[in-house]
């Protein structure tokens, strides 16, 4: 009971951190999405099984607070969460760089799936726009705070590892 509390309690707090302190930075309101990095290298540790449930827990926190298409964030973080749990069984978690690359594979898929249901929906929006002054600094961001996120993720899991 107690790592299934430290994992919810470390998403709150990036959750808080992601939305309180990172719109301070934020360029065009454009800041990091913290639980997507989150889900990531959760899923690198728990692998695919812990990233799906850590993936729809980040997901429905995220929906239910910004009042945005409900689900959608769910299944993207689901989706994204099982890439990268199953592909966590074939690489070394300690690298630096394996981070850094994920999470900018992970925004950019993230993206696509939540651009294909707004597509689905009826909106129209040009893509270019949309590339340049969405996806591109939303990656960027991520980018930037995916190696201290799997720093903490590492720590954390390493100390529950194990325990339930």
């Amino acid at each position: 009971m107690k790592t299934v509390g430290a994992w919810a309690l470390y998403m709150v707090v990036l959750y808080v951190v992601q939305s309180s302190l990172l719109p301070l930075a934020a360029w065009h309101e454009i800041s990091a999405d913290l639980l997507l990095v989150a889900v990531v290298s959760v899923s690198f540790f728990l692998g695919s099984q812990g990233g799906v449930m850590f993936g729809f827990c980040a997901g429905l926190l995220q929906d239910l607070a910004t009042g945005t298409f409900f689900g959608v964030d769910i299944f993207s973080k689901m989706l994204i969460g099982y890439g990268c749990g199953a592909f966590s069984r074939h690489v070394f978690k300690e690298q630096y760089f394996l981070p850094v690359f994920s999470v900018i594979v992970a925004s950019v898929a993230n993206y696509f799936i939540i651009l294909m249901f707004m597509i689905l929906m009826g909106y129209r929006f040009d893509w270019l726009e949309q590339l340049s002054g969405l996806l591109i600094p939303m990656t960027a961001y991520n980018a930037v705070f995916a190696f201290p996120v799997h720093v903490w993720t590492r720590k954390l899991s390493e100390r529950f590892d194990g325990k339930n």
